[in-house]
């Protein structure tokens, strides 16, 4: 789903650009990082990770592997050949305590064995001491791929009702947002760790209802508690993150009801 948005940009910037398939360039393939990698890239941006909250809680090792060990590989290749790596990190490897938006410096929390991963896989770019560009996002979505958007799109044209957990809150990104804001960080040579998200907060039940507002469907979506919905991976009920580094850097972010209406425009049809 990122990377698609990141071809997309770098089309449209004219800008040359290698973006290998997984099965010439995987995390959890060591060798084929380093094969894949060239002392003349500018940046390596690396878009790939075990995304599935709940699977890697039956997943545990293979999470560690991809977000983790695979990434501090990842991060000690592009440190020997000083290039900037840009990775992607979540608001999930905080604890959901908080009621004050996490800042980049607050203490490392997971909750979830999907959270501990990137959480290890941020420590490992640290330990590497290559120049990097970390980037924690939350709540991603596109107009394409898996996500919680296009779901409720679908599922809103499908059925009279929708129940959506009102008890967690945090930030949505779209793809686009995401990707434009890292490639200003890294014009401006930035480096470090940066939260990026849309600006505004809300609930996965306020994301879902605009959602069905803009798509025009006569659903009715009503709240209910994480309690209700139980999972096998416990979340975050408060992870939204502080922008503010990020916009002292580049400017203000657009709010997400801004993305999300310009998303829906051209949202691509989920099959079932």
């Amino acid at each position: 789903m990122l990377g698609r948005a990141w071809r997309a940009w770098l089309k449209g910037q004219q800008v040359a650009y290698h973006a290998p398939q997984s099965k010439d360039c995987n995390l959890a393939d060591h060798e084929s990082l380093t094969a894949c990698i060239q002392s003349q890239f500018a940046a390596v941006i690396n878009c790939a990770a075990m995304t599935d909250v709940d699977g890697c809680e039956s997943s545990i090792e293979r999470a560690l592997q991809v977000n983790g060990t695979g990434v501090g590989e990842l991060a000690r290749h592009c440190g020997e050949l000083q290039i900037p790596l840009v990775h992607y990190s979540t608001d999930y490897v905080f604890d959901g305590c908080g009621s004050a938006p996490y800042r980049t410096d607050a203490p490392r929390r997971p909750l979830n064995a999907y959270g501990r991963s990137k959480a290890y896989g941020e420590e490992l770019i640290e330990a590497a001491g290559g120049p990097h560009l970390l980037l924690r996002t939350s709540w991603l979505y596109a107009a394409w791929g898996k996500n919680f958007v296009r779901t409720i799109a679908r599922l809103a044209a499908e059925r009279p009702t929708l129940r959506v957990v009102n008890d967690q809150r945090g930030r949505p990104t779209a793809c686009n947002t995401l990707v434009a804001a890292s490639w200003q960080l890294l014009a401006q040579e930035c480096r470090g760790t940066f939260h990026v998200t849309d600006d505004g907060e809300c609930t996965w039940f306020d994301l879902a209802a605009e959602v069905v507002r803009l798509a025009g469907a006569a659903c009715e979506v009503q709240p209910c508690t994480t309690a209700e919905y139980p999972r096998p991976a416990k979340r975050p009920a408060y992870s939204v993150l502080d922008l503010s580094p990020t916009v002292a850097a580049i400017g203000d972010l657009p709010h997400w009801r801004q993305s999300l209406a310009q998303t829906i425009t051209c949202l691509e049809p989920l099959a079932v």
